[in-house]
């Protein structure tokens, strides 16, 4: 059982996001321990990457410009089409919070599971997780009206805790273990830590679920703007990135189309208005349908 979860994880990804949507009460219970599985997936993925390896990456101005794209760039683009459909203030808030956000932690997961550099896919998602305090700092300046008060002890101890933790309990690991032992066990769980992505579109969801049976139309705008932003974001770095080559530009793709909103929520909270956490939920079924496309995109053009 567990090796056909494995075989069709990004069917499941996606398939999970769905019943979150049906079973809402689970959805919820399950929400607030979200950030211990974000924890584990964080620790396994790290430990089967090099820590130099991954210190290299981070140090190239390549990761830095994407960070910047992921980021400053599509919270412009995002904001002037906001503002040209004429969005309103609280909507406005939660889109360009959403283009704020960093990539996903488990988007490194995902890209392993596409085949594609899961290395490069884990240097672009820390570095957009670092600059989002100084990407969100500015949503809250230019769209929010109340005083901005960020929870900076929050950020930096789950910055802590889910990034340097992580890497430097790697870094020990191999600096003290046999890299033969390491390895054997490496390969045995490696497959099964996409299953640990499953909880997040199932925890997440539930907000969505809430708006829907509260206000159904609503819900399907906030669902139909999850979706433009979510294919917004892919496409855009997919043509931006092209000339490096397909796989590359796949791999900006599908780390665009994955923002981690439990972690912007986690910074700023109630500050970024009613209208985020439902657009968060909404975002949990096109981000894990986007794998599924990737995958069926990456095999027409990479034949």
């Amino acid at each position: 059982m567990l090796l056909f979860l494995v075989r069709h994880s990004l069917l499941f990804m996606f398939a999970f996001a769905v019943l979150g949507f049906l079973i809402p009460s689970a959805s919820l219970v399950l929400f607030p321990f979200l950030p211990f599985v974000l924890f584990t997936l964080m620790t396994l993925t790290l430990l089967g990457m090099k820590q130099n390896e991954l210190i290299k990456r981070l140090s190239s101005k390549e990761i830095w410009l994407y960070a910047v794209l992921h980021s400053a760039v599509f919270m412009v683009v995002v904001g002037v089409i906001g503002w040209w459909l004429s969005f309103e203030q609280n909507l406005l808030l939660a889109v360009v919070a959403v283009a704020a956000t960093g990539s996903l932690f488990a988007t490194p997961a995902i890209v392993r599971a596409l085949g594609f550099d899961s290395l490069q896919a884990m240097a672009m998602t820390i570095a957009t997780t670092l600059i989002l305090p100084v990407s969100i700092f500015l949503v809250l300046v230019l769209y929010q009206t109340e005083r901005v008060e960020l929870d900076w002890i929050s950020y930096f101890i789950r910055l802590l805790v889910f990034i340097f933790g992580p890497m430097f309990f790697s870094f020990l690991v191999h600096r003290f273990l046999p890299e033969e032992s390491l390895s054997r066990f490496l390969i045995k769980i490696s497959p099964y830590t996409i299953l640990l992505v499953f909880a997040f579109p199932f925890g997440l969801v539930g907000s969505f679920r809430v708006l829907f049976d509260q206000d159904p139309m609503m819900a399907l705008e906030y669902f139909m703007i999850a979706t433009g932003l979510c294919c917004l974001f892919f496409a855009l770095s997919y043509f931006l990135y092209r000339k490096q080559g397909k796989a590359i530009a796949l791999t900006a793709a599908i780390t665009s189309g994955n923002r981690n909103v439990l972690l912007t929520y986690s910074i700023a909270g109630v500050l970024l208005g009613p209208a985020f956490l439902p657009l968060a939920g909404a975002l949990q079924i096109p981000t894990y349908l986007l794998p599924v496309f990737t995958r069926w995109l990456s095999r027409i053009l990479l034949k």
